[in-house]
């Protein structure tokens, strides 16, 4: 009976191995304890095969260089609000897990449907903590978005975790990521190719990291501004939409850092008014409105024309 036993354990194991070395052939990736170890490809291979990078659409845009990249923000959870905000023509959609209402299974349910429709899917994490960084990169996101940052160290822990060895400290395993990008690559190419491929970016807004952003733009592939808590934090809030001299010259310092690091300057935009008008200015990546404030305001612009009253001028809100 005992020997009955460990003979079907014996073949189940053997059946298994063959089960996963058939899959990692299939997907391009072998186990280094079952079947061959990992090989990368040259650079030059890399480059001819970038699946990753074609598929990403905000990257694209910005290689191109012809126009910015606009953007909406979703703070509402719903896979079909994520596919309302893509259908709409946006380059990218942020998935805000810091201050919408948004957690780990609804950041989930968006990014895939987000990238389904060609825009690509950002995730703004609560936090600066690493193992935020890996969940948000392992649904399968384009880039992350890291707010409060103070410290060039701090910049230099996100970027650490945001890639794989030998660049940095990102953790490797996760099948998931993969099926947001079209073509599909495989894991051995998301594996190569994810380091050069996503985006990472993080906010200036607060004193210290202005006071820092001409070391911390090289170490990033986007500044992005977010001028409200940059205006509190600074001792120049927005107040009824209207922003101060010393926030202006703010936004004007980092745009100058961003820009002589080789690298992405992005804001947050209240409506396509101040967009355009950051747009203008030559901003990369623009915000253009949120799902929250955006739905809110069609239904009380709505209610009013059907009871007979005047809307006012609006100040900017978040």
């Amino acid at each position: 009976m005992v020997r009955t036993r460990a003979a079907a354990v014996t073949g189940a194991l053997q059946t298994f191995r063959l089960c996963i070395s058939r899959q990692s052939v299939s997907s391009g990736i072998h186990h280094p304890r079952i079947g061959q170890p990992l090989r990368f490809m040259s650079s030059s291979a890399m480059a001819a095969s970038a699946k990753m990078t074609t598929s990403n659409k905000l990257k694209q845009v910005f290689t191109e260089g012809k126009r910015p990249a606009m953007g909406f923000w979703q703070m509402i959870p719903g896979a079909n609000v994520s596919r309302v905000l893509a259908r709409s023509g946006a380059d990218w959609v942020m998935v805000d897990c810091e201050h919408g209402n948004i957690d780990d299974a609804a950041m989930h349910d968006a990014v895939p449907a987000i990238a389904a429709l060609g825009a690509s899917p950002i995730v703004r994490l609560p936090d600066i903590q690493p193992w935020m960084v890996k969940r948000a990169l392992d649904s399968g996101a384009h880039g992350i978005l890291v707010p409060l940052i103070r410290t060039v160290d701090e910049v230099k822990s996100v970027v650490s975790a945001a890639k794989f060895p030998p660049q940095g400290t990102r953790g490797f395993g996760s099948p998931i990521a993969v099926q947001n990008f079209h073509p599909e690559p495989t894991l051995t190419e998301y594996l190569q190719q994810a380091n050069d491929s996503l985006l990472t970016m993080v906010q200036i807004e607060t004193k210290e990291a202005l006071d820092s952003v001409e070391e911390i733009a090289p170490l990033v592939d986007v500044v992005f501004i977010g001028p409200f808590d940059l205006g509190n934090n600074i001792g120049h809030p927005i107040i009824n939409g209207k922003t101060d001299a010393e926030l202006d010259d703010a936004i004007a310092r980092i745009y100058k850092a961003t820009v002589a690091a080789g690298k992405k300057c992005g804001i947050f935009c209240t409506g396509g008014e101040q967009a355009k008008k950051y747009a203008d200015r030559g901003f990369h990546m623009i915000n253009v409105a949120t799902d929250f404030t955006a739905l809110q305001a069609t239904m009380v612009d709505a209610l009013a024309v059907a009871q007979g009253k005047v809307q006012g001028e609006k100040a900017a809100s978040y």
